[in-house]
This record gives C-alpha cells, sequence and structure tokens, in this order.
C-alpha cells in the first residue's frame, strides 16, 4: 500500500504521492506523473500571465513638476521628474517640454529635465530674434543646470533637441556625462530639404496666419509629397500651423533649420562620454542616414533604429523607451 502525505502550506511544506516529485504545492496530477510534466503551452501561457501581471503591478509613472526659471530677460519654463542621475531631454522644432516626457518615462534612479526652448512653449516673451539660435538654446539649457545646481549630467533630445544637445557636448565637455540623440535631424551644416520646408510654411504663416496658412500648406507639394510617404510626418509639419504662438513664433521656422550644431565633424571624434543614437526610416524630415553617420562618427555611439510612426507610433515610443532605459541604467 503506497503512503501519500502532505503537510500544510501555510508552513512552506510540499505534496509527495503517487508519482509525484515532491517539489509542487499544490500537486499537478497526470496520471502518475508530476506537474513537472506540464505541458511547454501551459508554462508559457503561465509565464505570461505573470509577466503580464508584473507589468500591470508597476508603479505609475512620477509626475512631473512645473516651475519657471528666469534668465536673460526670459521666463524659461521646465518640468523635472523623478530622482537620480540628470538626464536633460529637449524637444524638437515647434514642440514643447510635453514631446519629451511623454515619449520617455525615467525608471528609478533617474532625473529626467527638460524645458520649453526659446520661442518655444511657455517659455515666453520670445525674446531677441538673433538669439533664437541653437548655440542660444545650448547656452539656456546650461544656464539651467547652473540653476537647479547640477554639475554634470546626461544631455538629449529629439531632433532640434538633439542638435541642442550635440552643441552643448562639444562646446561645454566637463558639463556631459553621456549623449542621447533621437531621429537627428542636423549634421555638420543645414539640410537644404528641410530649409526649403520651413521657409515655405513660416511665409505662409506671415502672410496669411495659422488658419489659412494650413490650408494653403496642405494643398502645396511639399506636403502632398510628405503625406505620400509618411502620413505621421505630414501630421507633423501641419502641426506648426496648429500651436496658439505659431504667429508669434514664427522666428524659430526661419531661423533654426538655417543653422548647425557644430561646423566641424572633427569635433564628433573628440567626444569621449556614451552615446546612444536612434533613428528610423520613412521620414522626410530625420533621415536615417542621419543617425547612422552620427553613429559611426562618435567614438563608442551605439546604433538603434526605431520602427517608423508611420508603421506603428506604440511601437516608436515602446523602442525609444527600451532603448533609452537600457542605455541610460547600463551606463549610469
Amino acid at each position: 500500500m503506497e503512503r501519500t502525505s502532505r503537510t500544510s502550506r501555510r508552513a512552506g511544506a510540499f505534496w509527495i504521492g503517487p508519482g509525484c516529485c515532491g517539489f509542487c504545492a499544490p500537486p499537478v496530477m497526470t496520471g502518475r506523473s508530476c506537474c513537472r510534466s506540464l505541458a511547454e503551452e501551459e508554462v508559457k501561457t503561465s509565464a505570461a500571465f505573470l509577466s503580464q501581471q508584473l507589468k500591470n503591478s508597476e508603479a505609475p509613472p512620477p509626475a512631473p513638476v512645473s516651475a519657471v526659471f528666469p534668465h536673460d530677460g526670459i521666463n524659461f519654463y521646465y518640468q523635472t521628474a523623478g530622482r537620480g542621475v540628470p538626464f536633460f531631454f529637449q524637444h524638437g522644432l515647434g514642440a514643447d517640454v510635453t514631446q519629451s516626457f511623454g515619449l520617455f518615462r525615467p525608471p528609478g534612479g533617474i532625473r529626467l529635465i527638460g524645458f520649453d526652448c526659446r520661442a518655444h512653449g511657455r517659455t515666453h516673451p520670445v525674446g531677441p530674434s538673433e538669439k533664437v539660435s541653437l548655440a542660444s538654446f545650448a547656452d539656456d539649457l546650461l544656464a539651467l543646470m547652473d540653476h537647479l545646481q547640477v554639475e554634470k549630467a546626461v544631455v538629449g533630445g529629439i531632433s532640434m533637441g538633439a542638435a541642442v544637445a550635440l552643441n552643448f557636448a562639444l562646446r561645454h565637455p566637463q558639463r556631459v556625462l553621456g549623449l542621447v540623440l533621437h531621429r537627428p535631424a542636423w549634421l555638420d551644416a543645414p539640410r537644404r530639404d528641410n530649409v526649403v520646408v520651413f521657409t515655405a510654411m513660416a511665409d505662409l504663416l506671415r502672410e496669411h496666419g495659422a488658419e489659412r496658412g494650413l490650408e494653403l500648406f496642405k494643398q502645396s507639394e511639399i506636403y502632398q509629397r510628405a503625406l505620400a510617404r509618411s502620413t505621421a510626418s505630414a501630421a507633423s509639419l501641419a502641426s506648426q500651423f496648429m500651436h496658439p504662438r505659431a504667429q508669434e513664433t514664427v522666428v524659430r521656422l526661419e531661423k533654426i533649420p538655417l543653422d548647425a550644431p557644430g561646423a566641424d565633424r572633427r569635433q564628433w571624434r573628440a567626444l569621449a562620454v556614451p552615446t546612444l543614437v536612434m533613428a528610423n526610416d520613412d521620414d522626410v524630415i530625420h533621415p536615417l542616414e542621419y543617425g547612422v553617420t552620427l553613429a559611426r562618427e562618435i567614438p563608442g555611439a551605439e546604433f538603434k533604429e526605431l520602427t517608423p510612426k508611420a508603421v506603428s507610433v506604440d511601437l516608436h515610443q515602446e523602442e525609444t523607451q527600451r532603448f533609452l532605459e537600457a542605455f541610460l541604467l547600463r551606463h549610469f
């Protein structure tokens, strides 16, 4: 006669029974087979369930804290979220701080910081037009670092923000821990195609205003070409007319595309910090090859290709979060 015994699960004991391995609590029996013979599909299902439960139990993203700091006669709006290694992540042309905070959620140990550049978002007034430039934006970043008493930080940005971060890293290397370039739109000179696009948009805004300018822009060959290649790119261009201060801040469309983060690629090769470059195909403003070129020229830079937003906005955001989080936690 076979003997069967079971002790209390509360005591952390295990089942010993016919054909059982002795490591299941409670036992899962199939005939005289123990839990170790669970079908592979069931194991995968259980693993997927546990993974989803862990995901559901993650803490909500930290709520950004907003503030304003005065600098050079301008009130700069900025946000911070999280605690730890400071990471300044700047927005693109025509966007504001909500773009970078919407794209990346800081993990534990990382403090995300960003501000609305001159002629953008809730930073006002616009200030002198001659200071609407990548170098001035980098100087404003330095001023915010000093205001927050941050000695060194990881700096990065999206599109125009990437150009600001690169300019900052080239001019203030002693203040940089790492560099992140997301969908760069500049190399060592203005991109001619982008100059044509944004100059045409600025002319429409000045001559016809935001509402009529958008109507005319959507009828233009520039918009139709962008739409044929990427609905996401076309929507991004059209959004330049929809900002509440589109006419007041039109100078940004006239000056920034004509600028560049630096004119000498040899300076890129002097960068000596961990660097992540992300780019994607099917983007009329941010060529994939720009990201590839920067990653090749910057020593030790890591390159990650993203799913285009025209294919899947969700995948684009998920990959950005995963690549950026892994980079920051691995190096800092």
